[in-house]
Order: structure tokens, then C-alpha cells, then sequence
């Protein structure tokens, strides 16, 4: 059984930063690509940013710049670092695995992320 904790959500102002981690615990598990995706009240879950195996990164076009995202290996850790956040990226932050490249197959709880003056 794979495990993944969120942490790091919060309240913050515009143009605040924000770190989140994704914590993964379990055992013979794979990793094609680790991600993180955010949904917002009213709104479908859209994709943030993804980590593949490879070692490429991928991000939407509306946090392209803003966000970075990374992985511990030795921790088995995800982080997704928020800058320059604005009141649209307001979502509760989930992140995810998909383990042999055929969607996503683990899921967190999720972390609130509330940008707001």
C-alpha cells in the first residue's frame, strides 16, 4: 500500500510564497511521472506540475515561471515551491502518482492553499 501525505497548504497573501511537500511512504512501488494537481471550488482538478521518471518537468501554462517543482530522493519526497502567488491559484493541492505511465494511481488527502489580502 502507497501512502501520500500532503503538508505545507496555508493561508497567504498575494504575492506570498508557499512550499508544499508530498510525502510517499510504502513499498514496491514505481514512479513514471509524480505530480500535482489542484481544484478549485466550482472548477475541475487541472494538472500543476508533474515529475517524471526521467527527470523532466512539466507545468501548466498559468503557474509556468511561478511555480517550481522537486523531488528528495533520499526522502522520497515531492515539493512543489509557490512564488508570486495570486487569488486564482487558491485550491485545495493534491498530489499523485501514476506508477507505470497509465494515470494516476495514488492519491493524497490534498492541502488547502488560500491566497487571499
Amino acid at each position: 500500500q502507497v501512502q501520500l501525505v500532503e503538508s505545507g497548504g496555508g493561508l497567504v497573501q498575494p504575492g506570498g510564497s508557499l512550499r508544499l511537500s508530498c510525502a510517499a511512504s510504502g513499498r514496491g512501488f514505481t514512479i513514471y511521472a509524480w505530480n500535482w494537481d489542484r481544484q478549485a471550488p466550482g472548477k475541475q482538478r487541472e494538472l500543476v506540475a508533474s515529475f517524471t521518471s526521467g527527470g523532466s518537468t512539466n507545468y501548466a501554462d498559468s503557474v509556468k515561471g511561478r511555480f517550481t517543482i522537486s523531488r528528495d530522493n533520499a526522502k522520497n519526497t515531492l515539493y512543489l515551491q509557490m512564488n508570486s502567488l495570486k487569488p486564482e491559484d487558491t485550491a485545495v493541492y493534491y498530489c499523485n502518482i501514476d506508477p507505470i505511465g497509465r494515470g494516476p494511481h495514488y492519491w493524497g488527502q490534498g492541502t488547502q492553499v488560500t491566497v487571499s489580502s
